[in-house]
């Protein structure tokens, strides 16, 4: 790493963790503002999903773009411009005198979004180290706690769900003033970046061109790369429908005060957070797929506990963060197993295809629980989670079985 990436790497490093927080705010407040959202447009409970798989459908285009925008644009005009972008659409939010515009809204949120997802994890990788590529996520999900926070008390003092997204938006607009200035400071050229030894430690090598397969559809020959595409697909589904419908169950299914719900929102939003900090110190000690291990059982103990009939409203709540703390290590860990999983030359291919799983499993899940509370009733939100948990616990397993018959075919 050459000194003056050393220079500037702390104000950087800095404003990396701010982007990330500003990905999680908008992502994480649409459950929150949905039941007076759906007020002002009159909407059925189902088309929750769109504004989400609106936004997953751009945010995948984005995904697929990014390498190109970067080397056209370089790293820090595409975050400078990103940035804008989801500012733009958040603004969108805030002012959209019908359904449709909001849903365009979404678009562009999602299209700028996921440029900053793959702009900053581009950096991240060779400058940041893994310990910081962890703590990164974990600044997502403070912004996704946040959040709500801010679009309840909006909601609280009356001002309304449009006044939630303006503050948001005023936050973003100042993220992108700073992105515009530093745009020059960010380097898009080769260094070390951190790898990951048998044991997970990291260490610093030489960057250089990840090796591939001779075709990106030849990976999918493997039911590994299948099953690791399925686990992606399902994990996010659970992740998303909990945290965008659990407050619209809690206060429209259970009668919980809108307040209260939304504390717990935020509850759960906090313990995901929380879960990818203490993932940061202790992974190397525990091992990836023991904290795996860990985070799909206990993901199906906190899912029943919110679905559970007949408890009181509180033990639900509970079991709404506890299903959050649970699910921190899956993603990032399931990340870190592919290699070893699938094969280094599958690798590349396979990552790419758990992200866009991923994508789709935002779209699709969430929606699936929509059409579930608009033909059952709401009460059939809670349960439908706690299935998509157990599915995800039952893949995981049958992952590592798959894995521990033998060595990847390459």
């Amino acid at each position: 790493m050459t000194s003056s990436t050393d220079r500037r790497r702390p104000a950087l490093l800095v404003l990396a963790y701010l982007a990330f927080v500003s990905l999680g705010l908008p992502d994480s407040i649409l459950g929150v503002a949905w039941p007076s959202l759906r007020e002002s447009f009159a909407l059925p409970q189902a088309l929750l999903g769109a504004p989400l798989a609106s936004a997953a459908t751009t945010y995948f285009l984005s995904g697929l773009l990014a390498g190109r925008l970067m080397r056209a644009m370089g790293v820090g005009g595409l975050l400078a411009g990103s940035t804008l972008l989801v500012t733009l659409g958040v603004s969108g939010y805030a002012s959209a005198p019908i359904f449709i515009v909001f849903l365009i809204a979404a678009c562009i949120v999602g299209f700028g979004s996921g440029a900053i997802d793959s702009g900053l994890n581009s950096y991240a990788a060779h400058h940041f180290g893994a310990r910081h590529m962890t703590w990164l996520h974990a600044a997502y999900s403070a912004g996704a706690a946040l959040g709500p926070v801010i679009m309840t008390a909006m909601l609280a003092r009356g001002a309304g769900w449009r006044a939630g997204y303006t503050v948001i938006g005023v936050a973003l607009g100042l993220l992108a003033v700073a992105f515009v200035v530093t745009r020059r400071q960010w380097s898009n050229g080769q260094t070390s970046a951190p790898v990951a030894d048998s044991h997970g430690a990291a260490s610093v090598e030489p960057a250089q061109e990840a090796p591939s397969a001779s075709s990106g559809w030849s990976v999918l020959r493997s039911s590994r790369v299948w099953l690791q595409i399925v686990l992606f697909f399902v994990y996010t589904g659970v992740e998303v429908t909990a945290g965008q419908w659990s407050y619209t169950v809690l206060v429209e299914a259970r009668g919980v005060d809108p307040t209260t719900a939304g504390a717990w929102v935020s509850f759960y939003w906090a313990s995901l957070l929380a879960g990818r900090v203490v993932l940061g110190f202790i992974v190397e000690r525990v091992g990836t797929v023991r904290l795996l291990r860990f985070g799909t059982v206990v993901a199906v103990m906190g899912a029943l506990l919110f679905a559970a009939p007949g408890l009181p409203v509180w033990v639900g709540a509970i079991g709404l963060g506890v299903l959050g703390f649970a699910l921190a290590p899956i993603f990032p860990g399931l990340m870190a197993e592919t290699p070893r999983r699938v094969g280094a030359t599958a690798a590349p291919h396979a990552v790419g295809f758990q992200v866009s799983a991923g994508t789709a499993g935002v779209a699709v899940v969430p929606s699936v629980a929509g059409l579930l509370g608009e033909k059952l009733g709401l009460v059939a939100i809670a349960p439908w989670i706690a299935v998509c948990a157990v599915l995800l616990l039952l893949l995981h397993e049958g992952l590592i079985a798959k894995a521990d018959r033998g060595p990847p075919t390459e």
